[in-house]
């Protein structure tokens, strides 16, 4: 059973938390326990459950009535396993929105039928498509204000489908929803007989996510074992993550940054030898000779290169109240390899409520811009476009410790 990681993102009170409430509370996926809590929260004046209390993370939130961080949930049928990142609204959590999407292979973009499209749409449309995310479904909520009415649905598609040439979707599809009502969430409603299309739900469960992509082989080094005790006299293993493709018993090799080759002679996953592995296993590696191998360093196949330079294009997003010094010497942490780095340059910045670029000498909090970086040190990646699990990074503050940028190699 594979799993869909998708993130909903509307404007403040379109439903997104109602939305995914309504989801786990209708597909029976909310612990016992969990249900009995919401039991006692009802309103005096009302018996109906207030379902957006099922992703409230923090007691601030709902003392403000809105969502401030960027809450997960998990949930599973007999089609499929989901995660669930429910993003802020507000323009001034772009940031929050940023974390959601970059690990998400769906975007749920929540439209009130009442208000169409706003500015806040056209962000997180674009902000989706920046993130690399291929597959959308425009819910048109609250269709029950409205009447059910199909021309209102079909003109808020119309509008939207003119936007679909500057997005870099593969599939679109428009839902009419109600998720205070439950109207086509996990049963199609009668209320919209003019609607053809399927229930979310059943979109959750069935729209094609492209699993099997054709990744190189990444490996990076987390730990380097050697026991040095007399039964394991002899042992050298990297231990890590694959983070994409596959390693195989006999493959040849390279490790960045020494540019050594080598051959893979054993790969060990719990304790037991086995003939390769494959993204997302946690194993170790033994190599043909005994390189100088540090943790952070790289293992690829040597048909398979990454990218290798000490002045990377990135997007960057920048994540920190003191907006970013050019000139300024950073940390850039890229999974656990770490060098020092300045930005050389602002090339320009993404105005993402207009869509165009424009030029700046300042790149402040929430800001999304396009920089050229010049590193200590050569750095080994991917384009984030081809492969986000190797193609992104982070900047640290040097002095404050504070994570102060999301990197996107391009």
């Amino acid at each position: 059973m594979n799993t869909l990681k998708f993130i909903t993102a509307g404007n403040v009170d379109d439903g997104k938390s109602t939305l995914i409430g309504r989801l786990l509370y209708d597909s029976n996926s909310i612990h016992t326990d969990q249900l009995g809590v919401l039991e006692k929260r009802k309103s005096n004046d009302s018996d109906e459950i207030d379902l957006s209390l099922i992703t409230d993370g923090l007691r601030a939130e709902r003392e403000q009535g809105i969502t401030i961080d960027v809450a997960y949930k998990y949930f599973s049928t007999s089609k499929r396993k989901f995660i669930i990142a429910d993003a802020p609204g507000h323009e001034q959590y772009t940031r929050n929105m940023i974390t959601g999407a970059s690990n998400s292979e769906l975007i749920i973009i929540l439209i009130d039928a009442r208000k169409g499209i706003t500015s806040q749409t056209k962000r997180h449309a674009s902000i989706g498509s920046l993130m690399g995310i291929k597959k959308a479904i425009v819910a048109v909520n609250k269709i029950d204000l409205v009447d059910y009415s199909e021309d209102v649905f079909h003109a808020i598609k119309t509008d939207f489908e003119a936007l679909k040439d500057q997005l870099n979707y593969d599939e679109i599809v428009f839902v009419p929803v109600s998720a205070l009502v439950g109207d086509n969430i996990v049963d199609k409603s009668p209320r919209t007989p003019w609607y053809k299309g399927e229930n979310l739900l059943h979109l959750l469960e069935t729209i094609s996510i492209d699993t099997n992509k054709d990744l190189p082989a990444r490996f990076q080094v987390q730990w380097v074992i050697r026991p040095k005790d007399e039964q394991h006299h002899d042992y050298r293993g990297y231990a890590g993550q694959v983070l994409s493709g596959t390693y195989k018993v006999g493959d040849s090799i390279k490790v960045f940054p020494s540019n050594i080759e080598s051959k893979i002679i054993k790969i060990e996953r719990h304790l037991e030898e086995v003939d390769h592995a494959v993204e997302g296993e946690n194993i170790v590696i033994h190599l043909e000779n005994n390189i100088d191998i540090s943790r952070g360093d790289t293992i690829v196949k040597i048909s398979e290169e990454p990218v290798a330079t000490n002045e990377p294009k990135a997007w960057i997003c920048w994540l920190d109240n003191q907006s970013l010094q050019p000139g300024k010497t950073y940390e850039l942490q890229h999974r656990f390899h770490s060098v020092r780095t300045k930005v050389r340059e602002i090339d320009q910045q993404w105005d993402i409520n207009n869509w165009n670029f424009i030029p700046t000498d300042e790149v402040k909090l929430n800001d999304i811009a396009q920089v050229t970086l010049k590193t200590n040190q050569p750095l080994f990646y991917d384009l984030f476009e081809k492969n986000n699990k190797t193609g992104n990074a982070i900047l640290i503050d040097e002095t404050t410790k504070n994570t102060v940028a999301a990197v996107m190699f391009i």
